[in-house]
């Protein structure tokens, strides 16, 4: 069997996508910002570097033991600090950039997969379908930042990089959205252009696992269940489930866009949750869920 060393950058995706692959085959490496703990039979061993910090960045990679054996895999899942032009900038073009830089032996590097989302598409009235051949068209700096991470990401790796463009994440830990609507907080949006495209976490963390593991990938893949729906109807199916009242209406501009995951399972990936209705009830279902909506979420 090949031996790969895999780089993490991110949080709760990576350690989700690591605990999936096999652990003969697969040394995992994280980095974090700030100091994790070191667990006995922890999956991923954590080195504290800052992105922002070149030097430091590259002494850590430096200081990897010959036993951890040189990284041939990235999965570059960051989490911007804040909602602002430069906080995306650091996290996406600006972070790939100086991690790529302070690789010790990048000619080693066989796959890097960028984590980033179907923002790099704005709105689309029309409701068609959007797949990966679909031109990007940001709305906002977030999805500038994001194409702009890619345009590095393939012109760093030409044929090594692949971009996974996530929709809505749901599930253990990421239920604001019920909770809100349980409480009455959140009124649905009202008028055509409004559509609601999701992927629960256990299966976007399946997808990392799949693509870096993946054959002659293709550079760019969307991550979504089969299902878009009306992002009104979602929000009332949800607000049942969660035992909370029916949630107004609010007439506002077109914000969504229907998502297309053909390629990706074309590749040979299947969501275990392929409509969101079923992975929400699913993590809704526990008996006090109308009182604590933060439940464990079954998993296949």
């Amino acid at each position: 069997m090949t031996a790969h060393t895999l780089l993490l950058v991110g949080g709760d995706l990576c350690i989700r996508a690591a605990a999936m692959l096999d652990a003969a085959r697969w040394t995992c490496i994280g980095l974090r910002r700030r100091a994790m703990d070191a667990r006995p039979g922890a999956r991923i061993r954590w080195l504290r570097a800052d992105m922002a910090d070149p030097a430091a960045l590259a002494g850590a990679l430096a200081a990897l033991p010959a036993a951890c054996g040189r990284i041939t895999h990235i999965l570059y899942a960051p989490a911007p600090d804040a909602r602002t032009p430069e906080a995306y900038a650091r996290a996406y073009p600006l972070g790939l950039r100086a991690l790529l830089d302070a690789l010790p032996d990048p000619d080693a590097l066989r796959r890097c997969v960028l984590v980033d989302s179907s923002a790099v598409w704005g709105p689309d009235a029309a409701g068609q379908r959007v797949d990966e051949d679909t031109p990007p068209a940001p709305a906002d700096f977030r999805g500038a930042a994001m194409l702009e991470a890619e345009a590095l990401l393939h012109a760093r790796l030409p044929g090594r990089g692949v971009a996974l463009r996530l929709s809505g994440l749901y599930g253990p830990g990421r239920l604001q959205l019920a909770e809100g609507l349980r409480t009455g907080r959140m009124a649905a949006p009202d008028g055509p252009g409004h559509w609601a495209n999701r992927i629960h976490v256990e299966d976007a963390a399946r997808a990392c696992a799949h693509l870096l593991d993946l054959a002659d990938p293709l550079p760019c893949y969307i991550g979504t269940d089969d299902h878009p729906m009306p992002t009104a109807d979602l929000y009332e199916a949800l607000a049942r489930m969660a035992g909370g009242p029916p949630p107004a209406r609010a007439s506002r501009p077109p914000d969504g866009k229907r998502l297309s995951n053909a390629r990706l399972r074309a590749s040979g990936w299947t969501p275990a949750w392929p409509d969101m209705l079923d992975g929400y009830a699913a993590c809704l279902g526990a008996a006090d869920a109308p009182r604590s909506l933060h439940v464990p979420c079954a998993r296949s």
